[in-house]
């Protein structure tokens, strides 16, 4: 983790401007051709979240943008984001997870069990390891959303925050619609283009 010099960021206006407002971030729902992804999770019978998510972060962790976070009165980046995914029990309550990022997805995928395992092995809604260093996601694989909004807190808030819609099947392709949530004081939208593109790059491998 690194602290910006805020005095010398070419955002400094920007920054400052955006870090008033009572809600500074901005959300755009974005449409996903995730057909390769998905055949390649079944061919190889691993699970599709797993294997999109995988490449969510792989394109998250490629625009720096999508890195920084409000700590205190700083803004740091990280040297790695991870995911805090949302998963369901039995019952239809939810834990929050944090699951630890990793390039091999053979390794990714261990990391999210375990942590579904101790989500559905008690009710807590927090995980025991947390931080900044993460994006805040779910999947809604009931819902083909065309758009969709988060929560928003009461205290600073600096973390993105996802959401994964029902993949459709068209003709040709596999479209999956996807939401970002992102604190305009640290993204704009040249970033969520830019993560837009490496997303779809990692899906089509």
């Amino acid at each position: 983790m690194k602290v910006l010099n805020i005095n010398t960021w070419n955002r400094k206006q920007h920054f400052e401007h955006f870090s008033g407002l009572l809600d500074p971030y901005f959300a755009v729902t974005i449409p996903f051709n995730v057909m390769s992804t998905y055949q390649f999770s079944k061919e190889n019978n691993i699970s599709f979240f797993a294997t999109y998510l995988h490449d969510c972060l792989k394109a998250i962790n490629e625009v720096k943008a999508l890195k920084l976070r409000i700590l205190e009165n700083d803004v740091v980046e990280f040297d790695t984001i991870h995911a805090s995914a949302t998963f369901m029990r039995a019952d239809n309550t939810f834990g929050f997870s944090f699951i630890d990022f990793h390039s091999d997805l053979s390794i990714f995928v261990q990391n999210i069990e375990k942590e579904k395992e101790r989500i559905n092995a008690s009710y807590e809604l927090y995980p025991p390891k947390n931080g900044l260093d993460c994006i805040h996601c779910s999947a809604l694989p009931w819902l083909n959303f065309t758009g969709h909004k988060e929560p928003v807190s009461k205290t600073q808030d600096s973390v993105p925050k996802l959401a994964f819609g029902k993949a459709v099947k068209t003709s040709k392709d596999m479209i999956m619609n996807v939401s970002i949530n992102a604190n305009h004081a640290l993204v704009d939208g040249y970033d969520i283009g830019l993560f837009s593109e490496k997303f779809q790059y990692f899906l089509n491998k």
